[in-house]
């Protein structure tokens, strides 16, 4: 497997593009010469018919467009040739919300000579706002002009809201004898909580997969990436995860759990890993990324209960944010961990660039130098080893420690 640039781009025959349609507000500044407006309204365009597959919100409150993708995928029993997607404004709880993500769905396929039912539609932003149109009628010629097979930046740019930086990553593999590529983008920076899918993600695939099958991988490496991230505990209305493989690989469609099966979802896992830890890393205010790895652990799920367990509990962001080594709280998030296991034969590491050290063995914590630990999470990626010592169960979650800067983010978000 090797890392390759172009995002959702870097798939054969996939292109994208972001430009700004008018639906972020123009900042007060906006007379300096020097202003660039961000981008708002983002596309992709598979150049044949995608086998879909997608994992949405859990929340009972979902966005118009939500609902509006599913009933398309439905209609084309998992086909799809484009994405089009707008940031600033969620197009949720709004009486108008379906009526508006359709019409966002119909001047797209118009424009691209492509139906309706084959585009996949997301919003991200503000909830409860009534999504104004007319600029996205505005920007869709633009915005289909200007798609290219090096457009991804400019669509992962369209797509983000609280971030501070773009999110893409690809890989290219081996399916037989044909070279396979994946690569997506995500963004997301708050309103972010295990169990499903957390935040706007879409991933590319140029490899040759039916749709059963490659919905089946969607969901099991989505149990195992972003449902294990949590940045504040607030589940989005508006999370979705899309997978569109366009077959121009030319490798032998996967059909089955095989072989081939393996080596795609092992991709797929790398790519949507390292999608969740950037999510992580640039959590809304975040100055430190939180990674719990806990293993030793009597099944998968327990693993997975006890390391979101651990990176959700408030009081341990903060405990890093200070870096202030009470870890106490560590075992506290453990201990109140739905799931069956002996808290007593618990052993916990801190590690980072810095080095590493053990802080509790056998659920007690240890005598530790408050020196060595203070200088381990003074840096900006922090480890948390949990090893349970009763079983070949492990698992990884991420999320970011509790800042300052969070709360005037989210104080403030509309304005």
């Amino acid at each position: 497997m090797k890392i390759i640039d172009g995002g959702v781009c870097a798939a054969k025959g996939f292109k994208a593009s972001g430009v700004y349609c008018g639906i972020k507000k123009p900042k007060s500044d906006n007379l300096n010469p020097n202003y660039v407006h961000k981008n708002d309204l983002g596309m992709i365009l598979s150049d044949e018919i995608c086998n879909t597959a997608a994992v949405y919100t859990t929340n009972k409150v979902k966005g118009a467009p939500i609902v509006v993708t599913k009933r398309n995928l439905e209609k084309t029993n998992g086909k799809s040739r484009a994405v089009i997607v707008n940031s600033k404004n969620a197009n949720t709880c709004n009486a108008d919300g379906e009526e508006k993500a359709e019409k966002m769905c119909a001047v797209a396929a118009k424009e691209l000579g492509i139906e309706p039912e084959e585009v996949v539609v997301a919003s991200t932003g503000v909830i409860g706002q009534i999504l104004p149109i007319e600029p996205i009628e505005r920007g869709i010629g633009p915005l289909v002009k200007a798609l290219s097979y090096s457009g991804n930046g400019e669509a992962a740019a369209a797509i983000m809201t609280t971030d501070t930086v773009k999110k893409e990553y690809a890989v290219e593999f081996e399916l037989g004898s044909k070279t396979c590529k994946i690569g997506g983008m995500a963004k997301g920076s708050g309103m972010i909580h295990p169990n499903m899918a957390t935040t706007l993600n879409f991933i590319t695939t140029d490899a040759a997969i039916s749709v059963p099958v490659l919905q089946k991988a969607l969901g099991e490496v989505v149990k195992i990436t972003y449902n294990c991230l949590s940045i504040d505990g607030d589940t989005s209305t508006n999370d979705m995860v899309c997978l569109m493989a366009n077959g121009l690989a030319g490798n032998g469609e996967i059909t089955d759990c095989g072989k081939d099966y393996e080596i795609f979802k092992a991709a797929l896992y790398e790519v949507m890993m390292h999608l969740t830890r950037m999510l992580a890393k640039d959590g809304e205010g975040a100055g430190k990324l939180i990674e719990c790895f806990c293993g030793g652990c009597p099944d998968e799920d327990c693993a997975i209960k006890i390391a979101k367990s651990v990176i959700h509990s408030t009081l341990l962001k903060c405990m890093i944010f200070g870096e202030d080594a009470n870890c106490g709280r560590i075992l506290c998030a453990v201990g109140y961990t739905d799931a069956d296991f002996d808290i007593n034969k618990i052993s916990v590491e801190l590690k980072s660039e810095f080095g590493a050290i053990k802080v509790c063995e056998n659920g007690l914590v240890l005598p530790f130098s408050e020196e060595k630990a203070a200088e381990i999470l003074k840096s900006d990626e922090i480890q948390l080893y949990i090893d349970l010592h009763q079983g070949d169960g492990h698992a990884t979650a991420w999320g970011c420690d509790m800042t300052y800067d969070y709360i005037k983010i989210n104080g403030d978000y509309r304005t």
